[in-house]
């Protein structure tokens, strides 16, 4: 893709045809023939870049990057990178605030969550911290200063992997030559740590204590599985269809990834709830839950629980039960766990749940007290089949040293069992000469 050009005088040129299809020269002066072939391989590298529109690797970007003035300049002259000269060096504010405002495929709710991991880069590096200044020494000094803030530890896990997205885009626009906080990460608490099982009993203990409209809620969570806030209170009366068992869930969380809804059964635990509220309901009513929580939930910038979780906690404590950590979501993850165990199928469940099924494995599916108890049941029954074997094996070796003269009983009933087995049964068979004919075989039944 190039070559090396010595001239007379002694010096050296690295000549090139570049992606417009002019042949380009790059004069290095007297430089040894190494250095010269060195530079040949950086400009190669630079130049399949260039063709490809493909992202420098990452030690070809820190020679670009280390690289004295008088040969970037060069390099800048024939195209193969940015002239530093022209080139504005990025602020970390700026360009956090202008990816913030590019990113119009987004939630305001995920909006609202990036706020929380910019705050503290900002606070932390300042808004006018150049970017590529940014080391990855400096992002794991940054991780450290949030683990001492008190975070817990899967906020400071999220915060980090947003922070990778924010730099690894920075990187694509070729802000900077690599990203500082790409093997930067923090282990988070796992899933299993803070899920609960919520048993039928518990359940139908807090809908005793439930006003109508908390019946609606708890059971659509529970014996549902939809989301809460956002899919409980976007449901509507037009979606049921009480006489099919069936109802149309709208969900805002996945509507981006082109899944805005789904169609679920109406289990036999919900029906009655869903009946009843049916019957209650003013006329005219659009939403299965009435009154203000939709206007209240459904912000500018995303849904939010409102007083939702605080008037939870204090039906939990009306039925006498503890709250659980994820209030809402260790119902929907119950009810998922509890319908594999009646032999649904992982992507049917998956299906009517909104999620996938690795999403399912990973973030709801628990192991729960029948599993424990169908599994020592099993073993009790592997545990008494197997005394029973071993019980026959020892009568039958007992029964071998007796007399040969006597006719072993084991023997004496295989014989006769397949004697009887053994009849003899008219078996139609197929005439060749275009009829049927009909003959006696000895055939076992069933063959």
């Amino acid at each position: 893709m190039a070559s090396i050009c010595n001239d007379p005088n002694g010096t050296r040129r690295i000549l090139f045809v570049a992606p417009d299809g002019k042949r380009k020269t790059i004069r290095l002066g007297k430089i040894s023939k190494r250095n010269c072939e060195a530079v040949k391989h950086r400009v190669e590298l630079l130049l399949s870049a260039k063709i490809t529109c493909h992202a420098l690797d990452g030690d070809t970007a820190r020679w670009v990057a280390a690289l004295e003035p008088p040969l970037a300049k060069k390099l800048a002259k024939v195209g193969l990178i940015e002239d530093r000269e022209k080139q504005e060096r990025a602020l970390l504010g700026q360009f956090l605030t202008e990816y913030v405002a590019k990113r119009i495929n987004v939630k305001p709710a995920t909006r609202e969550v990036w706020s929380q991991p910019i705050r503290n880069l900002k606070e932390f590096f300042g808004e006018n911290r150049v970017l590529d200044t940014i080391t990855e020494g400096d992002a794991e000094d940054f991780k450290l200063h949030l683990i001492g803030t008190g975070l817990a530890s899967t906020t400071i896990h999220k915060r980090l992997q947003f922070c990778r997205t924010f730099f690894g885009n920075a990187k694509k626009r070729k802000l900077i030559p690599e990203n500082p906080f790409e093997n930067v990460n923090h282990k988070a608490i796992g899933v299993k740590d803070r899920q609960r099982f919520i048993t039928r009993e518990d359940t139908e203990r807090l809908l005793e204590v439930c006003d109508p409209t908390w019946r609606v809620i708890v059971a659509l969570a529970r014996y549902g599985g939809l989301r809460c806030p956002s899919e409980v209170l976007s449901l509507r009366w037009q979606d049921v269809y009480l006489p099919k068992c069936r109802m149309i869930v709208r969900s805002p969380k996945t509507e981006n990834h082109g899944k805005d809804r789904r169609e679920i059964p109406i289990f036999p635990e919900l029906f009655p709830i869903l009946r009843d509220a049916q019957e209650i309901a003013p006329d005219g009513a659009i939403y299965v839950i009435g009154g203000n929580y939709r206007d209240k939930a459904n912000t500018p910038q995303g849904w939010r629980n409102i007083n939702l979780r605080t008037q939870f906690e204090r039906i939990i404590d009306r039925a006498g039960l503890t709250p659980w950590p994820r209030l809402f979501q260790n119902l929907r993850s119950s009810r998922e766990t509890e319908l594999l165990a009646d032999q649904h199928s992982i992507h049917v469940v998956a299906d009517w749940l909104g999620n996938t099924p690795s999403i399912a494995i990973k973030h709801y599916l628990q192991v729960t007290e029948e599993d424990f108890q169908r599994a020592i049941k099993g073993s009790k029954r592997d545990a008494q089949s197997g005394a029973q074997v071993a019980q026959k094996t020892t009568q039958h070796r007992h029964a071998g040293v007796r007399s040969n003269s006597q006719e072993s009983p084991l023997k004496r009933d295989t014989e006769a069992t397949s004697a009887k087995r053994c009849e003899t049964q008219p078996v139609a068979t197929k005439d060749f000469s275009g009829g049927q004919g009909i003959r006696t075989l000895n055939r076992l039944p069933g063959t």
